[in-house]
């Protein structure tokens, strides 16, 4: 087992992200961090040496992910391993009162970043025989909650493309993974809270949930397994937290 040579992680500027840029770069791996928040991506790249390369990218605009991923620096340029970890829930309104722009912020980024930036570093991984995506999900994606709607169906999406592709790239070398954490006390809860840090605490209080460095560690089990070896799905939850119950309108 030993690490990929070369790792593309989208998000990378907190949370599972930057855990991930980290986990592989202990490994000596060339890794491509690509974010929106340009301060972060800096001081990654200054804490990681120059095995890792910050780059400036919104996984929402299409053309920016072609130019951007066509033109990476030759020695970052053949992707081993895509982790499309860029995503994001906003809100958790039922969806009678849910702002249809969080709606569309969600989908655009859970879905049509991660497609689109999937197809830009596939067609690679096929001509060289060989590579891995991994996709992050989440556990939203099978169980529903209230206020989960888009955001479990994005996830969802990610869950079935996920399988789909494995599909596609069957005798190519490409392996395929969908990792689907539970809680996990990162920005998440922050920026579907739209910054309201008692909101975002009150999700945690009294439970202990994953922490960042619980799934990047995951993310690299999955990525050193040997070559014949594909995990198609690989769902983690914190022991605190199990199925929900079924809702029951009473009265």
């Amino acid at each position: 087992m030993t690490a990929p040579r070369t790792v593309l992680v989208t998000g990378a500027s907190s949370g599972f992200g930057a855990a991930v840029v980290r986990r592989f770069a202990q490994d000596g791996a060339r890794v491509v961090a690509a974010a929106r928040r340009a301060d972060r991506l800096a001081g990654l790249a200054a804490e990681l040496g120059a095995g890792v390369l910050p780059v400036v990218l919104d996984v929402t605009d299409p053309e920016a992910v072609t130019r951007i991923l066509g033109d990476l620096p030759e020695q970052f340029a053949a992707i081993d391993v895509l982790v499309n970890n860029a995503g994001l829930a906003l809100g958790l309104e039922p969806a009678q009162r849910a702002d249809l722009a969080d709606w569309d912020r969600m989908i655009d980024t859970n879905c049509r970043g991660l497609v689109h930036v999937t197809r830009a570093v596939v067609p690679g991984m096929v001509e060289r025989g060989g590579g891995q995506v991994i996709n992050l999900g989440s556990v939203a994606g099978s169980y529903p909650y209230p206020g989960g709607n888009v955001y479990g169906a994005t996830k969802a999406f990610v869950h079935q493309f996920s399988l789909n592709l494995r599909s596609d790239l069957h005798g190519t070398g490409v392996r395929v993974t969908c990792v689907e954490p539970g809680m996990a006390a990162t920005e998440f809860s922050a920026v579907r809270f739209a910054g309201d840090q008692e909101k975002a605490e009150a999700v945690y209080d009294g439970m202990l949930p994953l922490t960042a460095d619980d799934v990047a560690d995951t993310i690299h089990w999955v990525a050193t397994r040997p070559a014949h070896v594909n995990v198609n799905t690989i769902e983690l939850m914190p022991t605190a937290q199990s199925f929900a119950a079924f809702q029951v309108a009473r009265g």
